[in-house]
């Protein structure tokens, strides 16, 4: 479950999540209750993906939070008790003070409760998930791009332009390592027909020249691993977050958490109907096929320094026609982040493997120039 819907509380530190169906099923007569904890303050609540209700006890008090299942109206409940003994002299009065918070799940908002009522932990009723260390400070920077730029679709492609800065110097090692991998294809060639009888001798040689060239096949995929994480987090905001909910971007993209609402099946909106009621795979908007065509540039201009041999390329050549469709049903906002970051990495390759290339030019002339002499 990619968001946590359901009973949510914080007692004694540690976060709780249950479901529906335990509720329903775990009541114990005669109060049906399902589900109780005792500590001091904390919270509890019911969410979904955009809203909370929640009941703030006093957070110096010993207190039972406790759910409870109502079948004859269907109702879930939650509330708080408090075990500890209130003393009240005659004449004399006492009171305790709780809050309840209903409404939208704003990052900010809960922020702001979580300090001036000393809530513990309720930054969590946003469902960050387990990469939260990341999630939320992805989360802050767009939220400051967007205070910045006034448009969250600009604060995308800004931050993809810091991501790729930031990821700039990896970039560079991987294709530097693969650009030697596929200079050194025809020796490996050579290398695999010498010893075709003979698999263990092959790999030994074949490792052997790399470690002699200084080729790390695993240092290609080292910015993969490292990039992979924010990505996820980019993808997880936008599907989480309220304040990403109803964001616009240009032209038709009025909601970026919400997938393209254009479709190539009936014409972008030209045929009155709509083809994914009758099958849902015939859902392809505009912006997907950007991504689509950047990916295929990407994989175009790649391929120049991999050396593929034609079996290969035809595999590859559907990729990114399998991810043009899966990302048809993403976040457009996820989506025109991959086009963006495509074409920048297109760009990227483009810049890097023509000084790899001239680099190459120069020294094999230096070496014709020293073996004529």
């Amino acid at each position: 479950m990619l968001v946590h819907e359901g009973p949510i509380s914080v007692i004694d530190g540690r976060l709780n999540e249950g479901s529906y169906k335990a509720l329903r099923n775990d009541g114990v007569p005669p109060d049906n209750v399902s589900w109780s904890h005792q500590g001091t303050g904390g919270w509890a609540g019911i969410t979904d993906k955009y809203w909370l209700m929640a009941v703030l006890p006093d957070q110096n008090t010993q207190v039972v939070g406790a759910y409870t299942y109502l079948p004859a109206q269907h109702t879930y409940q939650v509330g708080f008790t408090s075990t500890a003994p209130v003393q009240v002299a005659a004449g004399q009065t006492a009171s305790s003070e709780a809050h309840v918070f209903a409404g939208a799940k704003e990052v900010r908002l809960l922020d702001r409760y979580e300090h001036d009522l000393h809530v513990p932990m309720f930054w969590k009723a946003v469902d960050f998930g387990w990469l939260a260390f990341l999630t939320r400070p992805v989360f802050f920077v767009l939220d400051w791009l967007y205070t910045m730029i006034g448009n969250f679709g600009l604060a995308l492609l800004t931050f993809t332009v810091i991501v790729k800065l930031l990821f700039l110097p990896l970039t560079i090692k991987q294709m530097r390592m693969t650009w030697k991998t596929a200079r050194l294809k025809p020796k490996v060639d050579q290398i695999r027909a010498r010893y075709k009888d003979d698999p263990m001798a092959m790999q030994q040689h074949i490792m052997g020249l790399y470690r002699e060239e200084g080729v790390n096949l695993f240092g290609g995929f080292l910015p993969l691993f490292i990039q992979a994480p924010v990505f996820w987090c980019l993808y997880k905001d936008l599907y989480v977050t309220i304040e990403m909910r109803h964001a616009p971007f240009f032209g038709w993209i009025k909601d970026l958490s919400a997938p393209d609402p254009t479709n190539v099946f009936n014409l972008f909106g030209l045929i009155p109907f709509d083809p994914a009621q009758v099958l849902s795979i015939l859902s392809l908007g505009a912006w997907p096929i950007l991504y689509g065509a950047t990916m295929f540039l990407m994989q175009k201009i790649s391929s120049s320094s991999t050396n593929m041999d034609p079996a290969q390329q035809k595999v590859m050549a559907f990729i990114p026609l399998v991810f043009t469709f899966f990302m048809a049903h993403q976040p457009v906002g996820l989506v025109i982040y991959y086009a963006w970051s495509n074409l920048l990495t297109a760009l990227q390759q483009f810049i890097i493997l023509g000084r790899f290339k001239a680099a190459d030019k120069n020294a094999d002339a230096k070496t014709t120039v020293v073996s004529k002499r």
